[in-house]
């Protein structure tokens, strides 16, 4: 089993990859629905999935808060809200509904990293997504107030991350595209955000470690930006942005490890999967690099479509054009 890591600054450098780098995962949703079937193909494909994977026993108690079943209330006060175990949850109460809130708010002290959502994300979980969208829309001052907070307590945990040293790459992840577009708009996303990342990000230069962003949505026209923030490898989505726009915007330019599109894997036929694997990795792939691919299953996924992804993934990590 090839070090992912490895391949990936590989990819990330163009230092021409042994084999392109693969990551995949299921949502713990799978495991507890199929656990002990997944394993069984697990077992079949040593390249992807080590003793620690095929040992992993679903627990509830081993799951992260926004996993369970529930509410529970995050150290900025935003209140999350579960109906599905296994699943993420979503903010329902948001803590600074008003815009004079935003004066009063203050960052945590306790250091919770830098979770899923950490900056842009952060934003609307604390304001609600309207109420956010109108903070864009007129530009109001609190806007900026209210960046500036969150963005200074993200880099204190970046400080934090990079000071453990645990790994020459720091993986984050904030979903800033929708379906088609950014919901602020790419030329404010600029003007508020990209200056927020590119300060988080700085402390990763600082530290000579390597950033992977996780993005999902449509993020095609910022993705120069995201690099210009600090961003070594981002992790985008193949459906929201199209393999026609991401092999012209990024191919031998912006090194992505590419998220196969989960959209379809409920849906198609076995055949239709591998195909799909065959045109992401035809289309995308160089021998240099540049390309790594992440493959994440939930819990509809039919087995037979876990397998034809997995199996047709495993013929094509050795490609060589």
């Amino acid at each position: 089993m090839q070090n992912t890591v490895d391949l990936l600054i590989k990819a990330i450098n163009y230092h021409y990859p042994e084999e392109i780098p693969v990551s995949i995962s299921f949502l713990p949703a799978a495991m507890r629905e199929n656990g002990e079937r997944i394993k069984k193909i697990m077992k079949n494909y040593p390249a992807f999935f080590d003793n620690r994977m095929l040992e992993y026993k679903y627990d509830v108690e081993n799951l992260s808060s926004s996993y369970r079943y529930g509410k529970y209330t995050d150290a900025w006060g935003c209140v999350w809200e579960n109906e599905q175990e296994g699943m993420e949850a979503y903010v329902t109460g948001h803590p600074v509904p008003n815009r004079k809130d935003i004066l009063a708010l203050k960052a945590p002290e306790a250091d919770m990293g830098l979770p899923h959502g950490f900056m842009y994300l952060r934003l609307l979980d604390l304001r609600g997504f309207e109420e956010a969208m109108v903070d864009f829309a007129e530009e109001c001052d609190e806007l900026q107030i209210l960046i500036d907070k969150v963005c200074d307590y993200n880099v204190r945990q970046m400080e934090i991350l990079c000071e453990k040293g645990l790994s020459p790459i720091i993986s984050v992840g904030d979903d800033l595209g929708m379906q088609k577009g950014l919901a602020v708009g790419a030329k404010k996303w600029r003007k508020y955000l990209k200056p927020a990342f590119k300060r988080i990000y700085d402390v990763c230069r600082k530290h000579e470690k390597y950033v992977y962003m996780h993005t999902d949505g449509d993020i095609i026209e910022i993705m120069p930006d995201i690099v210009e923030t600090g961003v070594n490898m981002i992790n985008p989505q193949f459906r929201a942005n199209g393999i026609d726009n991401l092999a012209e915007v990024c191919k031998g330019k912006i090194p992505i490890n590419l998220d196969l599109d989960r959209q379809l894997f409920p849906f198609a036929a076995p055949k239709e999967l591998r195909d799909h694997v065959r045109e992401a990795v035809q289309r995308m792939y160089l021998p240099e690099g540049g390309l790594g691919i992440n493959i994440e299953f939930g819990m509809e996924v039919p087995l037979e479509n876990v397998e034809a992804v997995i199996d047709e993934m495993d013929r094509m990590r050795c490609y060589k054009g």
